[in-house]
């Protein structure tokens, strides 16, 4: 069971972590808006210039889309410190382990149940998107 105190900590790390993550989104859209500006600022693209260009593009996409995906799991865990079930596996309602948050504090499952809910995507004839 977490204190008071280790809920605060927690706290003030994800709201940490969540600023530092949305400056790091804020960079990476700069700076794929600078490059697309030098683009068609007056360079002629060849066939390998322009293949360069698109997987730059879907790495930054990717990286982008991580981004926000992390931005989404720190603000479900600090909704969890809100309404008092962070710290408690979603899945078998027991307590997570105290290291395990420290390692990973937007964790929403023990490690046990993580283990599980991996396999059961990773199953041959699972669909998943």
């Amino acid at each position: 069971m977490l204190t008071q105190h280790d809920l605060n900590a927690f706290k003030g790390l994800l709201e940490r972590r969540f600023l530092t993550v949305r400056d790091e989104i804020r960079q990476m859209l700069l700076q794929s808006d600078a490059q697309s500006h030098v683009e068609l600022a007056g360079r002629v693209p060849d066939f390998e210039n322009s293949a360069l260009a698109d997987l730059l593009v879907d790495v930054s996409l990717a990286d982008i889309g991580r981004h926000v995906e992390e931005i989404r799991d720190i603000d479900a865990a600090l909704l969890r410190i809100a309404q008092g079930g962070y710290g408690v596996c979603i899945d078998c309602e027991e307590d997570i382990d105290v290291q395990r948050l420290r390692a990973y504090p937007t964790a929403k499952r023990c490690l046990a149940c993580q283990v599980a809910h991996e396999r059961r995507r990773a199953a041959p004839g699972s669909i998943s998107l």
